[in-house]
């Protein structure tokens, strides 16, 4: 082959790497990047689709499960929200055998749909009355939240307790009609 021929196969072969690269860089890499985000935009739409589908299949029972959650929620009223939740740590202290102690209630307005009530009881008995008592409030029907629960003993033989409770009620502020 002659250096004319050499050099001519040089250039013209320097141009179609050019050209392949030019044409990867131009074309191929950002039609993969398309279809990457295409594919995983398709992908996060299917999830959305299954998990819609999902809610739709369970709408009763989310109906009925928020249903339940609003009848037992605590009235809006402060005073009678304090009161009926009082009343009930009362009537559960009693069933177990629990001697409630200390009960400081506080209001906490977080938005204007709800309200919670956050309430900071101590009451004392041993390892069973105490245990009944926190089953008691939590298989109420109001609705109550355990945030923090605290156990200590003030006998060596561990049979005095005291028992430190954050409970917070929720309370659902309905827009009048």
């Amino acid at each position: 082959m002659k250096i004319e021929n050499r050099q001519h196969f040089l250039i013209v072969l320097t141009g179609i790497v050019v050209a392949l690269w030019l044409g990867d860089m131009i074309v191929f890499e950002p039609l993969g990047k398309l279809w990457s985000s295409r594919s995983t935009a398709i992908t996060n739409l299917r999830n959305q689709v299954k998990d819609g589908n999902g809610l739709i299949k369970r709408e009763a029972a989310i109906r009925d499960q928020w249903k339940n959650m609003r009848a037992n929620a605590l009235p809006a009223n402060t005073s009678q929200a304090a009161q009926q939740v009082i009343n009930a740590l009362d009537n559960w202290s009693s069933a177990s055998g629990a001697e409630v102690t200390s009960i400081m209630p506080q209001w906490k307005n977080d938005s204007t749909n709800y309200m919670t009530f956050n309430c900071h009881v101590q009451a004392s008995g041993n390892m069973g009355t105490l245990s009944r008592f926190i089953y008691q409030i939590e298989k109420g029907p109001m609705a109550l939240k355990l945030d923090s629960v605290q156990l200590d003993a003030h006998d060596d033989a561990g049979q005095q307790l005291t028992l430190d409770l954050q409970i917070s009620g929720l309370a659902l502020i309905l827009p009048s009609k």
